[in-house]
């Protein structure tokens, strides 16, 4: 037993420690002592387990020696089932060669068979028996066909031939015999007889040669439906061509495409409309060249380009330019004329592209939940890649189309919407007894801004949207927005706020009618713009024209316009700005003086019961407020008053809190300043559906709170116990309260 605290001999140092020590070691070694005596006289247990085990020891010996004899035995016998094991493999070896070359003589054989019967068959002409034991013998392995084993036993005397050669010499004769039956039953219109030779084909290896044969058959049905290259004097005429051209394409399609993907698989009927379309780039490249021609479109593209810009017109030389149309002699009516047939031709083919699309791939239709057509997301990797499906893609008939497009379509478009922007600028009137004042401008523009929009999707064409609307808003900006706020920078230039002199008060009057006419046109314009794009964007043109992968691209081209918005809000702000500043905010300045003139709230019950009576305080901001604020509520738009209210709501506020900070109140005085504030908030509220008036006023309605305290009461702790959200701080509060007298 060991003691953790027994004391180290070395650290002994007087007799006394040393026998306490001796002592403890004394009682310890009793303790052991009784303990090993204790262990020594329990011993019977220890005894007995020392006999059992005693007894168990001849039992194993003899296990021992039975498992000995049987590991003897075991050995001989995996020795034994080694050497069976070892000639059953050799066995099944032996058998699986003969099971392998009893495969080989069978498709031996059956090449044999197979090639014996197919030339019985070809001198009766039994094409389809021909060709069922073609395409047997075809699917006999090659190492077979080509083996050693087959070129002893197959070629006779009739057919001496190895057999590989003798099977591809059979081939050829079948794909030239059916090839020419598959020619003269199509010349002859012999529809049982084409479909008969042409699923031959197929089965014994000449898919290729097939559908190159069944293009040329449907390239001649083309060539058949083609429009004649005599020029028409319809206004239609290449429209219709077109038409039927495409027409006659889709629908071979329709009709053949069940016939040849039944007999040589799904998507093969791509491989004939690749030829389709290859000979429809030559009928569409002479009409078009003839188009360019006859409509003397390089001669329009000569004209407009002499346009001159009207925001250059407006802004330098207004009278040269007020006719610069004229000397150019270009007819509108025809530009607009020639872009709708230019829209029409490029439908029709984008038509086309989107039939084959959507006829060749059947996950091409557009989604629909609840009625709804869903548009898929662009960045999703479920959609498709259009560029590797289209068939077009690479053709020149597509190229054709994009260049009509970039040579004709934008300029021509370009011009023409610059030219009506130009024309509603240069006509606009303005109607006197509408209310609110607009001019003619917004709507004749936005009008065929919408034409212009309109048309460009009827096209169904991304290449000119995304060409186009770069183009648009460019003109938008300059030519629209900016005019109106160059004419707003020219009304009141050089003119001094405020200051007349100089002009009778009639023209400032007119200037102030065109200023507002104009202002409302930026809101009506702005507000114009935001519908349209909503309606284009959610059109049935975009949905009808365009593939389902190609609506939200569209939409997001289409919806880039509405920067415009932003820009003519803040050219609307600018001269709303310019406005206020130039004939309110003067007014304003001495509004509140004029107000409070001979004002005092320091009032007795005498002086209370007169100012209530009188109510001089509301009565003169009513004046003096309609005074500046005359005529604007019916001139403006709803959305520009409240602006220039709001504006001068803040511009007022601050004035006149530190007018009343200079006053002093009595109790009544107090209570009369509450009445008039509360007066002048109500009026204010009934003059425009703005609804945060009273807020605007708050610090106002505070520093009336703060003047209508008891005496008695403290301010800080009405200030911290009021539970009123202050605008005002302490230090403001206090100074408030000493105003009271």
């Amino acid at each position: 037993m060991n003691k953790p605290n027994r004391p180290q001999p070395k650290n002994l140092s007087s007799l006394s420690n040393i026998l306490e020590s001796l002592s403890s070691l004394e009682i310890e070694e009793n303790e052991l002592q009784t303990s090993l005596t204790n262990v020594l006289s329990n011993n019977e247990p220890i005894q007995e387990s020392l006999s059992q085990l005693r007894t168990l020891n001849l039992p194993i010996q003899h296990v021992q020696n039975d498992v000995k004899v049987l590991s003897e035995r075991v050995h001989i016998t995996s020795k034994t089932a080694e050497r069976v094991g070892s000639r059953v493999r050799r066995l099944d070896e032996e058998m699986k060669r003969v099971r392998e070359a009893m495969d080989r003589v069978i498709q031996v054989m059956e090449l044999k068979t197979c090639l014996s019967d197919m030339q019985n068959a070809l001198e009766k002409h039994d094409w389809e028996t021909a060709t069922r034991l073609c395409a047997r013998a075809m699917s006999i392995p090659k190492e077979i066909i080509d083996g050693q084993f087959a070129g002893a036993t197959v070629p006779t005397a009739d057919s001496p031939l190895p057999p590989e050669q003798t099977l591809q010499n059979y081939r050829t004769l079948l794909r030239d015999t059916f090839l020419e039956q598959f020619k003269e039953a199509s010349e002859a219109r012999d529809s049982t007889m084409t479909t008969r030779f042409f699923k031959l084909l197929p089965p014994i290896g000449w898919e290729n040669e097939g559908l190159e044969a069944y293009a040329s058959f449907v390239l001649d049905l083309v060539q058949t439906k083609s429009p004649a290259s005599t020029k028409s004097t319809s206004a239609l005429y290449y429209v219709t061509s077109l038409t039927a051209l495409f027409e006659s394409i889709c629908s071979i399609v329709d009709q053949h495409q069940p016939v040849v993907e039944k007999y040589y698989g799904t998507g093969k009927m791509q491989i004939v409309v690749t030829h389709l379309i290859k000979e429809g780039d030559k009928v569409v490249k002479r009409l078009l060249s003839d188009w360019e021609d006859v409509r003397h479109m390089n001669r329009k593209l000569s004209e407009i380009s002499m346009y001159t810009s009207v925001t250059t017109s407006i802004s330098r030389r207004p009278e040269p330019a007020m006719n610069a149309y004229e000397e150019q002699n270009i007819d509108p009516k025809d530009i607009d004329k020639v872009l709708n047939e230019v829209s029409a031709l490029v439908l029709r083919f984008t038509a086309f592209r989107k039939f084959l699309l959507t006829h060749l791939h059947g996950d091409m239709q557009q989604p629909v939940v609840d009625g709804q057509h869903i548009h898929p997301d662009k960045t999703d990797p479920e959609v498709i890649n259009l560029e590797a499906m289209d068939l077009t893609t690479g053709s020149r008939c597509k190229s054709l189309f994009e260049d009509i497009i970039n040579k004709f379509y934008i300029p021509l478009e370009t011009w023409f919407l610059r030219y009506t922007i130009s024309q509603a600028h240069r006509t606009s009137l303005v109607d006197s007894t509408q209310f609110p004042r607009t001019s003619t401008v917004p709507d004749l523009a936005f009008y065929i801004l919408k034409s212009v929009l309109t048309r460009l999707l009827s096209m169904g064409s991304l290449h000119a949207i995304k060409e186009a609307i770069v183009q648009i808003k460019e003109i938008m900006e300059n030519e629209y927005a900016l005019v109106f706020k160059r004419k707003l920078d020219d009304v009141y230039r050089n003119t001094p706020p405020g200051s007349i002199s100089g002009r009778t008060e009639r023209s400032e009057s007119e200037k102030k009618t065109i200023f507002l006419v104009m202002l409302n046109d930026l809101d009506v314009s702005s507000l114009h713009l935001e519908r349209l794009i909503k309606d284009i964007v959610s059109s049935q043109a975009v949905i009808i024209n365009f593939l389902p992968q190609e609506t939200q691209i569209i939409s997001s081209e289409i919806s880039t316009l509405l920067g415009l918005s932003m820009k003519l809000r803040s050219y609307l702000k600018g001269g709303i700005d310019q406005f206020f500043n130039q004939l309110i905010r003067p007014r304003l300045r001495t509004l509140i003086p004029d107000v409070y003139k001979d004002i005092s709230y320091t009032l007795e019950e005498e002086g209370y019961a007169n100012a209530d009576y009188q109510d001089l305080v509301r009565k003169r901001f009513v004046k003096f407020w309609d005074s500046i604020f005359e005529g604007f509520k019916e001139l403006l738009t709803e959305s520009n008053y409240r602006l220039v209210f709001s504006m001068a709501i803040d511009v007022l506020v601050r004035p006149w809190e530190k007018y009343i900070l200079t006053l002093k109140y009595s109790e009544l005085g107090a209570i009369r300043f509450d009445q008039d504030l509360r007066s002048i908030s109500t009026y204010l509220s009934t003059q425009v559906a703005l609804g945060d008036i009273r807020e605007r006023l708050q610090r106002l309605q505070q520093i009336s709170t703060l003047l209508n305290i008891d005496k008695d009461e403290d301010v800080n702790d009405f200030f911290s116990s009021s539970g009123i959200a202050w605008k005002l701080n302490l230090t403001e509060a206090r100074s408030i309260a000493s105003l009271k007298v």
